[in-house]
Formats: C-alpha cells, structure tokens, sequence
C-alpha cells in the first residue's frame, strides 16, 4: 500500500470507506475494489457499520453510513466559527455596527459569534442568544430558501411575508426595522456550504437613528462581501 499509515488496521478501513464513495457495494465488490481477503473485508465493513461508519442498502449492500456526515457537518461548522470571528470583527469595524452569525436550530435561531461595537450602546446579541424565526434580517434569511412545505410553515405568525421573502431571494440579503425589537434596524445575507445550502446568517444591527429606514442601502455589499468570505472558507476542503 503507497499511502500506508503504518497502522493496518486503519489503512483497510480506510480502503473499506474509499471503495464506498463511489457507491453501493456487496461483499464481492468490496473484496474487488480492495483487494482484501473476503474474510477481512466482511469483518472490518461489519466493524464499520458497528461504529456508524458503514451501513446498508435495502438490498443488503455496504454504503457510507451517517455518522460520516455528522462528522463533516460538524467539521464545517467548526470551520465556520474559526472563520467567524476575523470577518465578523472587519464586517464592524467597516459597518460601525455589531456583527452578528447566526445559525438554526430547530423552529429557533441561535446567534453562534459575535462582534461587539467597541464604544457607544453595545447593542449585539451575546454568544448563545436563541432569537425567534418569526421576525429580523437573519430569520427572513434563513427561512427564504427552505423548501415550500417548511417555507409555508414557518410564514405561520410571522412578521414577514411570502412576497418579501421572495425579493430576499432576488436582491440576496435582507433587511428588518424594528421587526424583532422596536427601535433597531437589521441587515443579512446568506452564508452557504459546499453544496450551496444556506447554513447560516450573517448580519449587522443596531438603533434605526443610525442604520436608518433603508439600512439595506448603507450596509448590503458590506455584509454580502461578509457572507461571501464565509460561504468560501466552508468550500475550502482544506
């Protein structure tokens, strides 16, 4: 083996997990693509699909298994958050606003980082905050891509419209006055994963008086140049 580890037990599981990315496989086809004694094949996939790792088909044959794609989720949002925090604080500093990066979970959102304003009314949401998916910027942005069905849901007793999550969709950001919080204003846009996928919100907020009525008009590019320095860490495999 070229790419041993030296440890080989790992380099046949290894090999177990490449043969399936390219798709269902049946015992044989594991020893094919391989080249492991059948024995070893079946017990390791057998160990594999113990650990999650590996599962099976409706026709009995080997497939990835889901705990691989708890592990990249979980990967990508640590990616995520180490990205957060320097373009959450330049996304300030260019704004003059709190920066804020929210995620959801579940019918909620969670503000996951943070940038404060560093002088005047702190007005951000601190880490950890659970904000409600009815009202606010980040809410129509995390809500405006859902498929129909959880889209028509989540419009129930909300503050925001179908027809105003549609121009979210067309401009690319959003913006919110005092919707979620009389008095403060909000702009978002989307933070998208590799397979394009909206996962997160990034936004900036702060008092009407200084974001104004239109605080799409001072502070969108901003925040989608933001977003987009996000979106492309996450794409980064790296």
């Amino acid at each position: 083996m070229d790419n041993s580890s030296g440890v080989g037990v790992l380099d046949k599981a290894a090999l177990v997990l490449s043969a399936l990315e390219s798709g269902p496989a049946t015992l044989a086809g594991l020893v094919a693509a391989t080249g492991l004694a059948r024995p070893t094949a079946h017990r390791l996939a057998v160990a594999l699909e113990h650990h999650r790792m590996v599962a099976r088909d409706m026709q009995g044959r080997f497939i990835l298994g889901p705990r691989l794609a708890e592990l990249a989720a979980a990967a990508g949002e640590d990616r995520l958050l180490a990205t957060a925090g320097p373009v959450l604080t330049h996304l300030r500093d260019v704004t003059g606003e709190s920066a804020q990066l929210y995620r959801r979970q579940g019918d909620m959102r969670i503000c996951v980082a943070a940038a404060e304003r560093l002088s005047g009314l702190r007005d951000t949401v601190p880490v950890g905050s659970t904000l409600t998916m009815k009202a606010g910027s980040s809410a129509q942005i995390l809500m405006a891509w859902e498929e129909p069905e959880r889209l028509h849901r989540g419009l129930q007793g909300a503050r925001f419209t179908a027809t105003a999550l549609s121009g979210v969709r067309r401009r690319g950001w959003a913006q919110s006055i005092g919707e979620r919080e009389p008095g403060v204003a909000s702009v978002s846009a989307p933070v998208r994963g590799p397979s394009n996928r909206v996962v997160a919100a990034v936004s900036v907020s702060g008092p009407i008086e200084r974001l104004t009525r239109h605080p799409g008009r001072m502070h969108a590019q901003a925040i989608i140049d933001a977003a987009t320095r996000l979106s492309e860490a996450l794409r980064r495999t790296g």
